[in-house]
């Protein structure tokens, strides 16, 4: 949420019509239970793809989170025999768990599944200056607030809906083909849902593989595809009374400041019943802890008498991974490294790689009637880059320059104050476009940008002689 003044970057790109160039069409029935809109999905034979018969292609997703069931979801619903694999059926990741409001539409999600409607924000300064941001939202526009349990259970029932297999298991390894077209063996544990069971040994024949087993994914190092910086992020759920969770009804919290993160933020982001509290940092992973007390001393008045009821921790990458794809085989979300620096954001773009990954092998399958190859699954890196890439290198720079240090991050703060700087930053994260913006407003904004930088140097300085 902190990606501040996009528009005054070069980025972030108007997004186009999808253009249709077959006449192969399949249209995805609504699933009753969630009132699913119908899903217009062209497809183009691949000339050179041998066709599959007696079955259909056959494609494993590993992984259960947003990537992976919104993949499984549109494998099965394109024709694809899909299994989708996942280790830990009740996983709760230490996520914020912010949504933007484009998902909610995007996805089909059912509002009951959103904990809180977010319409106010604080970004809290080092010295404890707090801006109120979101004075720009509509009546209609809010930031949804989901926990992940609940997002990615739905996620994959719906993917059952559609005719995935759901198989609770940890993926092992994999064995490459030996030839082109031929299949990948993949090894995992299949668990009988008793309690310290070590699974059985299960394998099983593929076509084409999705990563989607998150930062430490396996499949990732089963292609080789290269390491990435990550941050660990460490949250903790606080259950706080019922007069104090009021305060929190609609608003979430960001707290920056060397005491609370050298190089992200802290934050307070309301659930159903009960506040997530948590921070994060890449250069400084050995003193999370400290971190999260510093965030919960900042929140202190406002959470008192809380009771922490789950603790959290996970890595999270910081950029994406050298390599996505070999051969049949295609990262996604954070196995791919898609989230955001400076915001930290990932649940919309774990959900949207997945969604193109598996639209690009039904396309390429024509349906599950032929098989794939490197080219097909080329096509989602090639959408996914031209669309989002900007955003990444966007936010990297915002990251470099804001939170490099306490006064450049008063100066940001300073900035979240203007009411432009509000509209844009809410207009790129709520709909992942930013319309047109005014170049008059745009040179104010770069004039204050620099001023208050200018602020924030001498103010730096002047500790620094201190």
């Amino acid at each position: 949420m902190a990606s501040v003044a996009l528009k005054s970057f070069v980025g972030l790109r108007q997004s186009s019509p999808e253009k249709h160039h077959s006449s192969i069409t399949v249209l995805s029935k609504p699933l009753p239970s969630n009132r699913l809109r119908y899903r217009r999905l062209n497809v183009v034979a691949g000339k050179s793809s041998p066709k599959i018969t007696g079955r259909n292609l056959r494609v494993a997703v590993i992984g259960g989170g947003p990537a992976g069931g919104a993949a499984a979801e549109t494998l099965a619903k394109g024709g694809i025999e899909t299994i989708l694999i996942e280790r830990k059926m009740d996983n709760a990741k230490p996520c914020g768990g912010a949504i933007p409001l484009c998902m909610v539409g995007e996805f089909d999600l059912p509002l009951d599944i959103i904990d809180r409607r977010v319409t106010k924000m604080k970004m809290i300064s080092p010295s404890n200056v707090a801006v109120d941001i979101g004075r720009t939202l509509k009546p209609h526009e809010y930031i949804g607030m989901v926990r992940r349990e609940i997002l990615d259970a739905y996620l994959r029932e719906r993917a059952a809906g559609a005719g995935a297999t759901i198989i609770n298991g940890l993926f092992v390894k994999m064995d490459k083909p030996t030839d082109k077209f031929a299949p990948y063996v993949i090894h995992y544990n299949e668990y009988d849902g008793k309690v310290g069971s070590a699974g059985k040994k299960v394998t099983m024949e593929v076509d084409a593989i999705i990563g989607a087993d998150g930062a430490n994914s396996r499949v990732a190092k089963s292609i080789d595809a290269g390491d990435y910086e990550y941050a660990i992020a460490f949250q903790e759920r606080i259950k706080i009374p019922d007069d104090k969770m009021q305060y929190y009804e609609d608003l979430a919290e960001m707290y920056v400041g060397d005491d609370v993160s050298p190089d992200f933020y802290g934050w307070v982001f309301p659930k159903c019943d009960h506040v997530a509290v948590g921070t994060g940092t890449v250069t400084h992973k050995p003193d999370i802890k400290k971190f999260q007390l510093a965030t919960r001393l900042r929140a202190r008045d406002k959470i008192l008498g809380g009771k922490i009821i789950r603790v959290e921790a996970h890595p999270i990458p910081e950029h994406p991974r050298p390599r996505r794809l070999s051969n049949r085989v295609a990262l996604v979300g954070d196995a791919a490294g898609y989230v955001t620096k400076c915001s930290g954001e990932g649940i919309y773009f774990a959900a949207k790689s997945g969604r193109m990954c598996a639209e690009a092998i039904v396309e390429g399958s024509v349906n599950g009637t032929r098989m794939v190859d490197e080219a097909d699954l080329r096509n989602y890196l090639k959408k996914w880059d031209k669309t989002y890439w900007p955003t990444y290198k966007v936010l990297d720079i915002l990251q470099k320059v804001f939170y490099r240090s306490n006064p450049a991050r008063e100066a940001f703060v300073e900035m979240c104050a203007d009411e432009y700087v509000q509209k844009m930053t809410f207009d790129s994260y709520l709909y992942k476009t930013v319309v047109p913006g005014s170049p008059l407003e745009d040179l104010k904004l770069a004039v204050n940008t620099i001023g208050s930088l200018v602020r924030a140097n001498a103010l730096r300085k002047k500790m620094a002689k201190i």
